[in-house]
Formats: structure tokens, C-alpha cells, sequence
């Protein structure tokens, strides 16, 4: 190379060395303008340093809120939060602890066989699951039956050292007595926020809905500073703010009661086999309601059959009545002078304008009274008693008695009813329950007018809402007066004509008798609508309810219930049926309010070789209550002797001649008359508890052999 040529690389050298130098220069300068403008604002790309630093350093716990208890009157937990579990198996190998212990699933088969002790799964299930088609899975869960694990269970799945077998804990609602009034209760489940994929308890039905802000609550926070290796930093900005626990809510339903009234349904529903059912037991006088439950319902523990039953029936189920809203034609008629009870009618039917009002006996019973027609239940009578009122007054009174509008509950989706009424023949049909449509709410509040004397109270089913932060009452219940529908005088009148619905000779409510109390009482039995726009056909095509309430002078309770399309064998009548919820659940009630028994004496009857329809006619004369055992057509055996001096509805026990003996339902008996049937059967009864039947180890229905033993429990 040339000195020339060699001089001319030395100067580019420099030249390029020059311009790297300004340029290094320049980017130092750079960065450090930079890292000052940082260093003083501590903002990059609008993003503020400190307080992105303290956000990493910086942990908030959520402090759960306690969902509030639903309590019944006797402050017993109906439903209250409580921890379940998920169970999860860990499959990956890798999987393992410091001590290089497994931490995933080791012998499938020894595990699948353990779990299945514990879990609502086979063996072979528990299998299957563990061994998933996907070979590279990293964990497994174990569907339904892997969910809500009490804590129990859980800690007994622990205790077998299962490697892999995890659990995540849940905030989850106790339901411990199953079926308990479930649909009026409701239910509250898990719902995950989709921001912040939280999950919180909300109510789905019933009360859990309808108090679901009450409570709910509010969850408090905790915020804490921790370094780079996870301890926690002492720092007096750290803040907590509790939670706020949800309100408690007191309700008014006797457990007991509910109890016995959830049993007697469960065995009528399964002997008839309806479409629907419902019953509800209030106190007559101040309104609240002490049991209530409808068919079908769900377990609210396992919340099986809840798919079939989404509603509360109690506030969202209307029908059209039948005849139990006679009561109320009757006290309309009463109240606005247009009633002569001793005045006779035509029975059987009667025309208006062209259209045929039947009795539900077609032939008739001749003319009879006023009287006599509302205790045989006739249509015609109350057809003519609109006719006489008017259809203004009528109507006027269908609205003072609080039909066609919502009772304001307080609960979901209440339903108003509706009515048919432009047409004479339409009008006529509301006097005996077709072409008006009501709710069991609407049917209870209108019913307290006539058990209380004329005054109207509100059906309310929650007593009270307590803060448990502050143990303060956020809301009482009290009794509610709605009006005054109807006179104190005709209040008791109507009550006079229920009685006789039950002790009239001709009444066709015999089977509510109680022994020991007056009862009034109105049965019904309704069209059921084909929805559209008619009715069903059939034998199986009707809805029966009775409305009743005791003591008949000086009402304590109201108890309605409706059986909608039973399938009736011929073995039992509806109004039989019936009266195996009617009347136990009565009786409790009464006794448990230490109501005094009616006094009246009758002598026993000799039924001995009578036919069994003859001994039963003698019995009813008697106002006793008989009970036929064996399949014979001759009586062979009674319970309490002739002649013998006993009070009015006594139980009697009357043992045919047949050669198959069924065990009857004696729920609700006392021990007194379980021994008399263990005498008369010739078998061993053994008795746990006291108070009155709850339980029987022999079924109702079931054949009694002679060396069988029955064990019964009392409460």
C-alpha cells in the first residue's frame, strides 16, 4: 500500500472513530436525560413506577361476608353457610415435594378402591377417571359426586394418605333438615363474577331470593406488605376493612309442624300419584304461616328433583278453586242480607240465561234449604245466591276480599289471578270456584277474615331481620290488619255452616273429624282447564282441596290444602286422602297449643258381627272415627267395648273377618291407641319417645304377619 493510500485510511479511521464517539456520547446522554425525568417524575409510559413497585410488594385478601342464617321460630338453622369441598387428583409425575415425595396419584387401584367408600362413585368409576384418555392430563376432578364434600368426609379422606388427592374449599349454603319447606326457603348456589371469576352465594328462589341483598352482606379487604421472599413487612399504612356479615332472618315456621306436615304430604303424594299438591297451616289470627310445602319439591341438601320443581308454589301457582270459595259466596251473601237459610231450592240444576248450572249429584237431592245445599256443597245453591246478590255486589265483595290482586308478600314472582265475569253465566260460575283464578296466599289471607271474626290479616312467613354485627332487629313483622270484608257476626255464621259440612249427618266432610275438637271445614273439587279455553275430561281431571280451621267457635288455625289430578285407585277417596294430612297435622297443632278438648260423651256402640258398612254408619252416627283392619265384610273384633263411655271422634279399631290384615297409617296416634292396635292384632309394639306417633317400622299398606313386630317412634 502506498503512504498515500495509507494516510487516506488512517484520516477515515479517525473520522469514523470521531462520529462513534458522538454518537456513544449522545445515547449516554440520552439514557441518563431518561432515567432523570424517571428519576424524578417515576412515570414510564405513563405508568407510575413507585406505585407499580408497591403493587408487587403488595397483597389484599378478600375477607369473606358471612351469608346470613334463615332461621325457624324456634331460632333452629334452616339454612346457614357452611365450607364444602372440591376434590381434584394430581396425574403428572413430576409432580413432587421437597423431600422428593410423590405429590400425584401412585396406585390407581388402590386409590379408586378408598374414594369409593367415600364418594358417590364405583370403584370402577374412580378408575376410569384416573386413567383419562388424554395421557398427558395434568390433574382430574371427579364431576358432581367430586363436589359440596362436607368437611367431614374430607378430613376422613385425608386421614387414608391418598398421594395426589387435593381439595379446594368453597363457601357453600347448609340445608340440614332436606325437605324443609324447600321451595318457600329456596335455595342459594355459587355464581362466579365473569371480571373478577370471585364467586358469591346468591339466592335462587324463595326467601334465599327474595332477601338476597339482606343477606348477602359485604365482604371487607385486607391489604398487606411483604418482601421478595413472602414475609410480611411491618407498615402502619397497612388497611383492613372488615366484612360485613348478611342480616339473619327469623321466620315463622314451627319445625315440628313442618316436619309432620313434609310426612303426611310425602305419603298421599305417593299413594295418589297428582300432578300437584299444596298445603299450608297459619295461624288464624295473627297470619303467619307455620308450615308450608308443595309436591314436587327438592332436597335442598342435594338439591334432587329441583329440576321439576322451580317455583314457589305458595305465592306463584294459581288455579281455579272449586267449591272451598263457596265460603266465600256465603259470607257475601250473609253480610249483604241476601241469605234465608231456611228457604228451599231446587237442587240437581238450574239455568241462567240459556246455560245449565250443575250440581256435582246431576239428579239432585229434591228442594232442599239453603242451609242443607252448602253442607252437600251444591253449585245451584250458589248460583242462585249470586243471582240474589247481584253481580255488583259480588264482585265488590270478591275484591274486598283481596282476589285478583297480590298480597305483597315479599316474595318472587307472586301471581294476582284473574277473572271471568262479563257473561250471567260466568258471573254464576265464580260463586263455586270455575272461572276465577287464585293463588294458596290470596286463598289464606281471605280465609283469616272468617277465622278472625271479620278482620283481614296479611299470611306473613318471616317474623323478623336481625344484624348480627350489632345483634340490632333491622325489621320486625308484625300482624298486619287488610280490612274488614265481612261482620264479626257473619264471620261466625259461616264458621256454624263449616261445621256442618263435618257433623251433619248429610255433610259431606265427615273424615275431618278430630277427636276432641270442633272443626269447620269446606271441601272443593274443581274442573282442572285443558288450557285451551276448557276443561279436562276424565276421572282424573280435577283438583280437591279442603279449607279448614279449629277450634270451629274460636278458630287457632287455618290449614288449606289442594291435590291437583290424582290418580285415584277406588281403594281411597280424594276427601279420605286428604284428611291423612288434615287431620294429624291439626291434631299436633291443637295439642301443642294446649287448646282444650271438647267434652262430649258418647257410649260405644256393639259393632261385633255387623257388617262392615253397618258398623261404620253406626260409628259415624256416634261421631266416632272408625278404623277397619283385615280385608272381611263382617266385624269380628272392636278396640273399646260396648257400652263404654268415651269422648266424641274417638278413634275406634275394628277387626273384620278377612284373612289379610294391612297395617294402617298411624301417624299422629297416640300411644294409647298404638297399644289397642298391637292388642287387637295379636302383635308385639315397641314404643320409642312420647308424644304421638312421627314414625312406624311397618308401612302403611304393608300385610301384617303374626310374628311380625312393629316399632314405633313418638315425638
Amino acid at each position: 500500500m502506498s503512504d498515500k493510500n495509507h494516510q487516506t485510511a488512517l484520516k477515515n479511521r479517525k473520522i469514523v472513530g470521531i462520529i462513534i464517539f458522538f454518537v456513544f456520547s449522545l445515547v449516554i446522554l440520552l439514557m441518563a436525560s431518561h432515567y432523570s425525568v424517571i428519576a424524578v417524575s417515576k412515570n414510564v409510559r405513563n405508568v407510575n413506577l413507585s406505585k407499580k413497585t408497591q403493587q408487587l410488594y403488595t397483597q389484599t385478601q378478600t375477607l369473606k361476608a358471612k351469608r346470613g342464617t334463615i332461621y325457624d321460630a324456634n331460632n333452629t338453622p334452616i339454612s346457614e353457610d357452611t365450607s364444602t369441598y372440591s376434590m381434584y387428583a394430581v396425574l403428572n409425575k413430576n409432580q413432587k415435594d421437597s423431600d422428593g415425595k410423590p405429590l400425584y396419584v401412585v396406585d390407581k387401584h388402590k386409590t379408586a378402591k378408598k374414594l369409593s367408600q367415600y364418594l358417590n362413585l364405583s370403584e370402577k368409576s374412580i378408575y376410569t377417571i384416573l386413567n383419562p384418555k388424554n395421557k398427558n392430563a395434568f390433574q382430574v376432578e371427579f364431576g358432581s359426586a367430586g363436589k359440596n364434600i362436607s368437611t367431614i368426609v374430607k378430613n376422613k379422606i385425608e386421614k387414608l394418605h391418598l398421594p395426589g388427592i387435593n381439595f379446594i374449599q368453597q363457601q357453600s349454603r347448609l340445608y340440614p333438615n332436606g325437605i324443609f319447606a324447600s321451595n318457600l326457603i329456596g335455595v342459594a348456589l355459587n355464581e362466579t363474577d365473569e371480571k373478577t371469576g370471585a364467586t358469591k352465594l346468591e339466592g335462587q328462589m324463595g326467601i334465599e331470593k327474595a332477601f338476597n341483598s339482606e343477606l348477602s352482606g359485604k365482604d371487607g379487604y385486607k391489604n398487606g406488605k411483604y418482601d421478595v421472599y413472602g414475609y410480611q413487612l411491618s407498615d402502619k399504612s397497612q388497611k383492613t376493612v372488615p366484612a360485613q356479615n348478611g342480616d339473619n332472618i327469623y321466620t315463622t315456621i314451627d319445625y315440628r309442624l313442618q316436619t309432620l306436615l313434609e310426612s303426611t304430604v310425602s305419603s298421599v303424594y305417593a299413594q295418589a300419584n297428582p300432578s300437584s299438591m299444596n298445603a299450608v297451616l297459619m295461624n288464624a289470627k295473627t297470619g303467619e304461616i307455620l308450615a308450608a310445602t308443595q309436591r314436587p319439591t327438592f332436597n335442598a341438601s342435594t338439591l334432587k328433583g329441583i329440576g321439576s320443581s322451580w317455583s314457589n308454589n305458595l305465592v306463584e301457582d294459581t288455579y281455579e278453586p272449586g267449591s272451598t270459595m263457596k265460603i266465600f259466596t256465603m259470607a257475601s251473601a250473609i253480610d249483604s242480607n241476601n241469605y234465608k237459610g231456611n228457604d228451599y231450592y231446587k237442587s240437581g240444576t238450574y239455568s241462567i240465561d240459556g246455560k245449565i248450572v250443575p250440581d256435582w249429584n246431576t239428579s239432585g237431592w229434591g228442594y232442599i234449604t239453603y242451609d242443607k245445599g252448602f253442607a252437600l256443597s251444591s253449585n245451584v245453591a250458589m248460583a242462585h245466591l249470586e243471582q240474589k246478590m247481584g253481580a255488583k255486589t259480588w264482585e265488590d265483595y270478591i275484591n274486598k276480599f283481596h282476589f285478583l290482586q297480590s298480597t305483597n308478600s315479599g316474595l318472587e314472582n307472586e301471581a294476582s289471578g284473574s277473572m271471568q265475569f262479563n257473561y250471567p253465566i260466568e258471573r254464576a260460575d265464580t260463586s263455586f270456584g270455575q272461572g276465577i283464578v287464585v293463588s294458596p296466599m290470596q286463598m289464606m289471607q281471605a280465609l283469616t277474615s272468617i277465622s278472625n271474626d271479620g278482620t283481614m290479616v296479611k299470611p306473613h312467613v318471616i317474623s323478623k331481620i336481625v344484624n348480627p354485627n350489632t345483634d340490632q332487629v333491622v325489621k320486625k313483622y308484625s300482624t298486619q290488619v287488610i280490612g274488614h270484608p265481612i261482620s264479626a257476626k257473619t264471620a261466625k255464621e259461616v264458621r256454624k255452616h263449616m261445621e256442618d259440612v263435618v257433623y251433619k249427618d248429610y255433610g259431606i266432610g265427615s273424615d275431618y273429624k278430630i277427636k276432641g275438637y270442633k272443626i269447620a271445614a269446606k271441601t272443593g273439587t274443581a274442573q282442572v282447564s285443558n288450557g285451551s279455553g276448557g276443561y279436562a275430561s276424565g276421572d282424573n281431571s280435577y283438583l280437591y282441596s279442603v279449607a279448614g280451621m279449629a277450634p270451629a267457635k274460636d278458630p287457632k288455625f287455618v290449614l288449606y290444602i289442594t291435590m291437583k289430578q290424582p290418580k285415584l285407585t277406588g281403594s281411597k277417596t280424594a276427601t279420605q286422602l286428604l284428611s291423612e294430612i288434615f287431620k294429624p297435622v291439626m291434631q299436633r297443632a291443637l295439642e301443642d297449643s294446649n287448646t282444650p278438648k271438647s267434652e262430649t260423651k258418647v257410649s260405644m256402640p256393639s259393632t261385633i258381627y255387623q257388617s262392615v258398612e253397618d258398623a261404620k254408619s253406626s260409628m259415624a252416627k256416634k261421631g266416632l272415627t272408625p278404623v277397619i283392619l283385615g280385608n272381611g265384610k263382617v266385624v269380628t273384633k272392636q278396640s273399646i267395648k260396648a257400652n263404654t263411655t268415651v269422648n266424641g271422634n274417638t278413634r275406634v279399631l275394628l277387626l273384620t273377618n278377612g284373612t289379610k290384615i294391612t297395617m294402617p297409617r298411624i301417624i299422629g296416634w297416640s300411644q294409647a291407641e298404638v297399644k289397642q292396635l298391637g292388642e287387637i292384632l295379636g302383635i308385639k309394639v315397641k314404643i320409642n319417645g312420647s308424644g304421638y306417633v312421627a314414625s312406624q317400622s311397618i308401612n302403611s299398606g304393608e300385610t301384617i304377619s303374626k310374628n311380625q313386630k312393629l316399632v314405633v317412634n313418638f315425638e
